[in-house]
Order: structure tokens, then C-alpha cells, then sequence
């Protein structure tokens, strides 16, 4: 993740396989190793469909794998072991303090657990929007991220409660039906599945927010109100218990079904978004030539991407689905930054003419693969409006051999400042512009 500090790289990696390991320990040690394995076989289950869930929502820029790995086992293991180890201090404490041990379990997950647990989810948000900055771009990146961060926490908490739950019908010889792991699983597994992505989701879309630029206010407060929002609804629903015999149902039916389905409406609006953008900037590269116009509409369609990798692996081979991923990858990505810098002017995007050299010169070397398999799934996808059937006889082609040699054209260029009016794209002749050049065979920029 962070190869540009091989440093702070090695730390980090550090930091995960030793509190792995002590997580892994800790939970055998609490739940016993058959009850280890049960609940880690019972916990598993929702992770799949739960990540499939957040990577649909980032496809339009997809990030990278070693990035949302290092989200999950940040939340599974590092946040999971400071969790465990400062809610059981807490606790000891409280009931030191105050010799009535219900009293602090109560305390402890009410006011204690809430704060501990998302703010240790919120330092693997912290740590990408720091040294990741120009990946994090926008609401839906803290979604993604703060999606595999509380999956990945949520899947180690179930596994000390399915494992003990567990544990517990060993020793008293409850039926499978009518055992504690049933109702365990039924809770967490079945009912409730959402909950810890639903709380750090809200600290997601408070970095999702600061990395829309703003004043200091902005970039500093909101991931601090995401984040009190997600210790808030994250006390509620520990506190919902104790709200009487119907207090869970009434917190689960009045506020985290709302909730979560305000944030999966939420989610669908930002994904819809931000393709159209693409596509709207994306628009502007055809135009200028640096893409087939028949690329555009497959490259905002989630659909025509897949089947443009299939196209190309069945031809290429891996080597050429994955250069269509790649090409893929790095389109929604220059569409994001024009459309970013468009906006945002010079200083939202301090450094956009060597990013959108940079990007357009991996996208050119990768055109001749991903060109024709873009183009031809827009057409099996009914993407393209019909052309017009010529009615007379058509003209001879010209000879291959006798065609010009392929340009590279010159890049679209942003505004030098921000504007309150509409801006009309013009070519740049300034010293950070790609000039014009023969591409050997079309696959290479000098």
C-alpha cells in the first residue's frame, strides 16, 4: 500500500502480523480451539457478499486489491486487538471503581465499546487518506473503505461471540435448535450482519467529504462528525437491549433499517454520479482523439467492462484482460481528475498536468489491446446509436501500407483557475503539454 514510503510500508506491515497473531491467540485463548473454528466457520459467511457489495460500489475507479486487504486485516486484526484488550481494562477498572460488575458491562458497552471500536476502525481510514490522498477522492472511496475496514472487524468480534456461544452449549448440552450459537448466529449473522460497516461507513463519508477540498474547518471537522455519528449510532444500538422487552426490535425497525437503507440509496446516487462524470470528461479525451468514441459508453458500463476483458482474455490471454483492466482503471481515474481539477481549480489539483501525462501515456501504450475489446463490447452491449446504411456504392480503401502513421494527439487541458462560468476546453502550448508524435506501430510515447 504504501510503496512510495518503504518505511512507513514496513511498519505497517509490521503492526498487522503481530497483532494478528495476538488476535488469533487471544480469541483461542477465550473461546477454546473447537469453539475457535466453529465460530470462525459461522463468521466467515457475510464477509463474501459484504465485500462483493463495497467493491461494486468502487468499480467506477476501482482501488487497489493491496489496499482493501490491508483495510480488512487492519479491521480483523489491529482494531479487533485494541478493542478487546482497552474494553476489557475498561471494564476492570469501572468495576474496581465501582464494585458492581453489571454496572460496568453495562458502561462499558454503552459509553466505552462505541468510542474504542470506531475510533480503532477510523486510524485505517486515517493512514489511507494520509499516504493514499490522490486515491481518496471522494464519498464513495470512504465507503469502500470503511465498508472492508468494520467487515473485517465485524468478522473477528463474531468469532469470540459465536466461539464462546459455543463454548457455553458444550458445557450445558443445549440442542443445536435451541442453543446459544443459534441465537448468536441468528443475530449477528442473519439480522445484523451491517452493523459495524453501517457505523464507520458514516466516518467514511466524513473523509469522503474533507477530500472534496474546503477549508481547514472542513477537511478537520467532518471526518470528526462522521465519526461521532458512528460512535452515536453505534452506543444506540448497544444500548437497545436495555430499552425493554421490544427495545431491540424498535431500535433495529425505527432506526438502523432507515439507516441503512438511506445509505444504500445513498450509495447507488454516488456510484450513478460519479460514471456520469466519467463519462462526461471521458467525452472530451474522444474528442480530442486520445480515445475511439465507442470506448466512452463501455467504459462507464460496469456490464461492457467485464465482457471487454473476457473478449480479451479469450484472445490474449490473461496478459490482455489484464490490460484492459488496467486501461480500464486508468480511464475512470483521468476522468475523476479533470472532472476534480475542473472544479476544484488549480488547487484541488495542484499537480494535474504531469498526473494526466502520466495516465494518458500508461492509457496509450495499453490502446492497441483495450481499444478493440472496449469497442467491440460496446457493440454486443447495444451501447452505440445505429448507423446509417450507405446507399450507393462504396469508395476502395486505402492501402494499409499507405495510411499515415498514428498521432498522438495533444491532452485536453483544465482552466489555469477556477471559473463561474462554462468553460470551453482548448489545447495548451505550454511547456507541461505532450506534444504531438509518431507512435512506432501505434503502441509506444516518446
Amino acid at each position: 500500500m504504501f510503496r512510495a514510503l518503504p518505511g512507513v510500508r514496513a511498519c505497517v506491515l509490521a503492526v498487522l502480523s503481530l497483532s494478528g497473531l495476538a488476535i488469533l491467540e487471544l480469541v483461542r485463548e477465550q473461546t477454546g480451539t473447537a469453539g475457535f473454528f466453529v465460530g470462525l466457520g459461522l463468521a466467515v459467511l457475510p464477509v463474501p457478499p459484504l465485500m462483493a457489495a463495497f467493491r461494486w460500489l468502487g468499480r467506477a475507479a476501482p482501488r487497489p486489491w493491496a489496499q482493501l486487504l490491508f483495510c480488512f486485516g487492519w479491521g480483523a486484526c489491529t482494531a479487533a486487538l485494541i478493542a478487546i484488550l482497552a474494553n476489557n481494562f475498561a471494564t476492570e477498572w469501572i468495576t474496581a471503581a465501582t464494585a458492581d460488575a453489571s454496572a460496568a458491562d453495562r458502561l462499558g458497552s454503552v459509553a466505552v465499546a462505541p468510542v474504542v471500536e470506531e475510533s480503532a476502525k477510523a486510524a485505517a481510514l486515517l493512514l489511507v487518506f494520509v499516504f493514499r490522498r490522490r486515491q481518496f477522492t471522494g464519498p464513495a472511496d470512504g465507503f469502500v473503505v470503511a465498508g472492508f475496514t468494520a467487515t473485517g472487524f465485524a468478522c473477528t468480534e463474531n468469532v469470540l461471540y459465536l466461539g464462546n456461544a459455543f463454548g457455553e452449549d458444550v458445557r450445558s448440552g443445549a440442542a443445536a435448535l435451541d442453543s446459544v450459537t443459534a441465537a448468536t448466529f441468528f443475530v449477528r449473522i442473519v439480522v445484523s450482519p451491517f452493523a459495524h460497516p453501517l457505523f464507520t461507513v458514516l466516518t467514511g463519508l466524513g473523509f469522503g467529504a474533507a477530500a472534496l477540498g474546503g477549508g481547514r474547518l472542513r477537511r478537520i471537522g467532518s471526518p470528526l462528525l462522521g465519526l461521532l455519528a458512528a460512535m452515536g449510532l453505534h452506543a444506540l444500538w448497544n444500548s437497545s437491549s436495555r430499552f425493554g422487552e421490544y427495545g431491540f426490535y424498535e431500535v433495529y425497525g425505527c432506526v438502523m433499517v432507515p439507516v441503512f437503507g438511506l445509505l444504500v440509496w445513498l450509495a447507488a446516487l454516488i456510484r450513478r454520479r460519479r460514471l456520469r462524470a466519467v463519462a462526461g470528461e471521458l467525452a472530451v479525451y474522444a474528442a480530442a482523439g486520445w480515445l475511439r468514441p465507442a470506448e466512452v459508453p463501455a467504459l462507464v458500463s460496469m456490464p461492457a467492462r467485464s465482457l471487454a476483458r473476457a473478449l480479451a482474455r479469450s484472445t490474449g490471454g490473461r496478459a490482455a484482460g489484464r490490460a484492459v483492466a488496467l486501461y480500464e482503471a486508468d480511464a475512470a481515474a483521468l476522468g475523476l481528475l479533470r472532472h476534480r481539477a475542473r472544479h476544484g481549480g488549480p488547487a484541488q489539483e495542484p499537480d494535474f498536468a504531469f498526473r494526466e501525462r502520466e495516465l494518458l501515456r500508461r492509457m496509450w501504450l495499453r490502446r492497441a489491446t483495450a481499444g478493440p475489446a472496449l469497442a467491440r463490447a460496446a457493440v454486443l452491449e447495444e451501447l452505440l446509436p445505429p448507423r446509417p446504411v450507405p446507399c450507393g456504392p462504396l469508395a476502395p480503401r486505402e492501402p494499409l501500407e499507405a495510411r499515415e502513421p498514428l498521432e498522438a494527439p495533444e491532452p485536453v487541458r483544465v482552466p489555469p483557475a477556477r471559473r463561474s462560468g462554462p468553460w470551453t476546453p482548448a489545447r495548451s502550448a505550454g511547456p507541461t503539454s505532450i506534444r504531438p508524435c509518431v507512435l512506432p506501430g501505434g503502441d509506444g510515447v516518446r
